[in-house]
């Protein structure tokens, strides 16, 4: 009881002070929704009546506005006006991604036109004093340079983890290229861009001048990778430092490396799950341990099974990047799993609901509304909703199924990284007999992985007091459905 009073202390501590500081670097800054057609925005800026340059901010792939939040507070805070949207299929964007992503006259021509269109609409806003300069991160750095070779407007490009073929010796103009200390392949690439310019140039080198013929710059954010370099101090302070000597301006103000507080936030949360778990019914009754074999053969079979299987099914059906895909690997992997657990004489029990929708709830709109604030779209447009529901078809029966074999999360953690591994493992292979189709599989696993670890623990707490996997099973099979059905852009190849 007292471990439980003190880890509700700690988690209601962590929550109040991640939520206090996020807030805080959104002080003194008027945050205003913007439509351009179909593609959903929004306006940071400081009030008042001089104008400024605006910065428009592009995410990455499986990214949103949100992500990108620490550059367009730290901009606005310096007296930028900046426009962060979400690109087409991404985020709240009700328009699918089309066209061949494979070409660069394909998907990538579409999201230039759509990042044309949020350029006219931002200049046309009451406190932007004609001037631009464009800040993307990893597939939107493509996009952001075409763009900016191409468009005389632009006067300065800023890319987080680039990679474009598109950089020439001269273009674009004014050109920061900021990558993490652990990606190296982007870090080579980087330097690379900046010799086309000058030979010599090594990373932080500073070539030309920003303020009068035009420059090129590398720099290396310590400590971080491809996510956590949107997070970074030098990554945020070098991306202002740079518009500011192109622009000619002292810029001033906070700089809203809002990451710590961001794990912060989260980790109350989860943690504030463990005594709030005590709160619910218990069972008296314990459901009985799965011996080993029968646990072996629910998980490894089903591993081995679902991706040569599924080499003989057309899985295309929903208008997702994969998550077609991924929603009947779930299904057939459930589906062989459990039938392994009946004819093993498994016992599965009653449901309780009580638990199945208080953990359900929690997770999507506690744990998922903080993410939808301050991390990445997580409360899904009406377009979404009939994606989130069919990958809950295949989610539901593969979480039952992973919460009967780990006794509702009370199983050994030998056992938990098996299955969990093994369910990876198996995703691993299809994309190895597919990997053209499924590559962006492997981009999506990092989600998979996370939600193992933060909705795992939750999971675990609520079977251990309710005894009932069931429940625990339901309840975070439609979390993950929901998960999914948020984080997969939408894509319509017509």
């Amino acid at each position: 009881m007292i471990q439980r009073i003190l880890a509700a202390i700690v988690g209601l501590v962590l929550t109040a002070l991640g939520i206090w500081h996020l807030e805080e670097a959104r002080s003194g800054l008027t945050i205003t929704p913007l439509m351009v057609g179909t593609t959903p925005a929004t306006v940071y800026q400081r009030p008042g009546p001089a104008k400024a340059p605006t910065v428009i901010i592009a995410h990455g792939f499986a990214g949103s506005r949100q992500l990108m939040e620490a550059y367009a507070l730290t901009l606005a805070q310096a007296g930028y006006v900046a426009v962060s949207y979400d690109l087409e299929g991404h985020g709240r964007n009700p328009k699918p991604m089309s066209g061949d992503v494979t070409r660069v006259d394909g998907t990538t021509q579409l999201l230039k036109h759509e990042l044309t269109r949020v350029i006219d609409a931002a200049l046309a806003l009451p406190g932007v004093d004609g001037r631009v300069a464009l800040l993307g991160h990893s597939m939107a750095t493509d996009i952001i340079v075409r763009e900016a070779i191409e468009d005389p407007r632009v006067a300065a490009t800023v890319t987080i983890s680039m990679f474009s073929e598109a950089v020439t010796t001269s273009g674009p103009r004014n050109l920061l290229m900021i990558t993490g200390e652990w990606e190296s392949y982007l870090r080579a690439n980087a330097v690379h861009n900046a010799q086309l310019t000058d030979p010599a140039a090594r990373e932080g080198d500073t070539i030309g001048d920003p303020a009068t013929t035009g420059g090129r710059r590398t720099v290396v954010a310590p400590s971080v990778e491809h996510v956590g370099v949107l997070y970074s101090p030098t990554a945020l302070l070098e991306a202002r430092d740079w518009l500011d000597k192109v622009f000619g301006r002292a810029s001033s103000g906070p700089v809203a490396a809002t990451g710590l507080w961001i794990v912060c936030l989260l980790a109350g949360i989860v943690l504030l799950a463990w005594p709030l778990a005590s709160l619910l019914p218990r069972r008296v009754e314990q459901p009985p341990t799965i011996d080993v074999r029968t646990f072996l053969m629910a998980v490894l079979l089903p591993a081995a099974v679902t991706p040569l299987v599924l080499t003989l099914v057309d899985t295309r059906f929903l208008p997702v990047l994969v998550a077609d895909y991924l929603a009947v690997h779930l299904f057939v992997f459930g589906v062989l799993s459990l039938g392994i657990l009946v004819w093993r004489r498994v016992k599965i029990g009653p449901i309780a609901w009580i638990p199945t929708v208080a953990l359900a709830a929690y997770g999507i709109f506690v744990f998922g509304g903080a993410l939808d604030r301050y991390v990445a779209s997580f409360m899904p447009n009406a377009a979404r909703l009939p994606i989130i529901a069919a990958i809950a078809v295949g989610a539901v029966p593969y979480m039952l199924a992973d919460s009967l074999a780990l006794n509702g999360g009370m199983a050994s953690y030998w056992r938990v990284f098996l299955a969990r591994g093994a369910f990876l493992a198996s995703l691993g292979v299809a994309v190895a007999f597919d990997f053209k189709r499924l590559f962006f599989l492997l981009i999506i696993i990092p989600v998979i992985i996370l939600y193992f670890v933060i909705f795992g623990l939750m999971g675990g707490w609520t079977g251990r007091r309710t005894q009932s996997p069931l429940a625990v099973g339901i309840a975070l099979g439609l979390i993950l459905a929901w998960s999914l059905g948020v984080s997969f852009p939408m894509f319509s190849p017509g």
